[in-house]
């Protein structure tokens, strides 16, 4: 019977993990030993890294909404509030997209939510 190797198979995958670890410095992008233990934090990092930026971007478009509150007289949570009791249904992206790039737009949203307190 003829003796089976996994060669093909082994280079695949080293050769799969080498180029994950392209651009990383000195030993940890040439050698599999090393590479293996790169990558692998790498992609941790990266899975971590998915789910802090949601967090981030609402923090900005938080401040960003706050901000355009201030300068038209109001704050952010009264904002917020006056928006549920108006019922008006945007998202915290589409608020800091419009104060942002629409002030006229985003004061008259000001001021309907300011009337429905």
């Amino acid at each position: 019977m003829a003796r089976v190797t996994s060669a093909v198979a082994s280079r695949k995958r080293r050769k799969r993990v080498l180029e994950q670890a392209k651009g990383f410095k000195g030993a940890r992008s040439k050698q599999i030993r090393t590479a293996y233990d790169a990558v692998d934090k790498a992609m941790s990092h990266a899975f971590v890294g998915r789910k802090q930026k949601k967090r981030l971007y609402r923090r900005l478009w938080t401040v960003r909404i706050n901000a355009a509150c201030r300068a038209n007289g109001t704050n952010y949570s009264k904002f917020i509030n006056g928006l549920k009791v108006a019922g008006i249904e945007l998202n915290r992206k589409v608020l800091a997209d419009i104060a942002v790039n629409e002030p006229k737009e985003f004061k008259a949203l000001v001021e309907q939510a300011v009337q429905a307190k």
